[in-house]
């Protein structure tokens, strides 16, 4: 038996943490159930510690196990940054961000502040993807991802906020619907129709504040269909599957028979706003956090 644990003993040990079953991890891992059984095995008896509990065919992780598993996702998560910045030194950039957001935060912030950044560090690649809120939150626990655009209004402890805009809501109708930007007067002038809205899971917070509306308004909304994509909404709008409410700066960057009335009377607005964790080592990141903290200053309002 070797005298020592060797990487593949861990990344043995994370298939199997994942999988719960011998078979499966073995397979994934291509070598035979018992030898994934045995280099296990190996592992458990050069720590001293018992990494899973076995009852008869049912594998479970340990509280040890647990704790191994998820430090060491984290740690290998580091290790692939650090591979991964290693590489982009060796092409002649600085370095890379990954970002994650909802999708309206891609109609201005997100273009205007890389522009704003590639001005003093062109030489960082950037890595963009579409999450919700609560994936984002998750990602950036995992560090996973550097920076999530979020609409949420608390978040986890090991992780910051930061206001970076503050939106109004708009009406989203079909082009021809009798309602306009003429004859609106207020929301209960909807009342019968039917809603779509983002899906609560989209945000609680921001679900909650939809409900704030239609509260004040004097009635609760006949809701025919939830989704988490802008897009789908407009779709189902354009054909006359419903009517909804949306932060206004979503009606840039879409082409679709829609009409929007936007609702500056109400008090209710939505912020995005930029999440990280606190522990993150990425130089990078640190550059990105002084460039928004220069617009703020420079603005002393939305960054946008």
């Amino acid at each position: 038996m070797s005298n020592q644990i060797e990487f593949r003993h861990y990344r043995y040990f994370l298939a199997l943490a994942e999988d719960l079953h011998f078979g499966k991890a073995a397979e994934r891992l291509y070598i035979s159930q018992p030898g994934l059984s045995r280099q296990i095995k190996q592992m458990e008896e050069f720590l001293g510690i018992k990494l899973f509990e076995r009852h008869n065919r049912k594998v479970q992780l340990s509280t040890a196990g647990l704790y191994l598993q998820k430090e060491l996702n984290s740690t290998f998560n580091r290790l692939n940054e650090i591979v991964n910045h290693a590489k982009l030194l060796n092409d002649g950039l600085n370095g890379n961000l990954n970002l994650a957001y909802v999708g309206s935060a891609m109609q201005d912030v997100i273009p205007n502040l890389m522009l704003e950044f590639k001005k003093h560090h062109p030489n960082v690649l950037f890595s963009l993807k579409e999450m919700d809120n609560n994936k984002q939150i998750q990602a950036l626990l995992n560090q996973e991802i550097d920076l999530g655009f979020v609409r949420m209004e608390r978040v986890p402890r090991g992780l910051k906020i930061q206001s970076v805009f503050e939106d109004t809501f708009s009406l989203v109708l079909p082009k021809d619907h009798p309602i306009n930007e003429e004859n609106f007067k207020n929301l209960s002038q909807l009342k019968d129709e039917s809603f779509i809205f983002f899906d609560s899971s989209y945000s609680e917070s921001y679900y909650e504040k939809m409900m704030q509306i239609f509260d004040e308004s004097g009635f609760s909304p006949l809701i025919s269909h939830n989704t988490v994509n802008a897009s789908s909404i407009f779709r189902l709008v354009e054909n006359n599957f419903g009517i909804s409410i949306v932060p206004t700066s979503l009606q840039q960057g879409y082409n679709m028979n829609v009409k929007f009335i936007e609702l500056l009377k109400i008090p209710q607005r939505t912020t995005l706003k930029l999440v990280w964790n606190s522990l993150n080592t990425n130089p990078i990141l640190g550059n990105f956090l002084k460039v928004i903290t220069t617009l703020v200053i420079d603005t002393n309002h939305n960054l946008f």
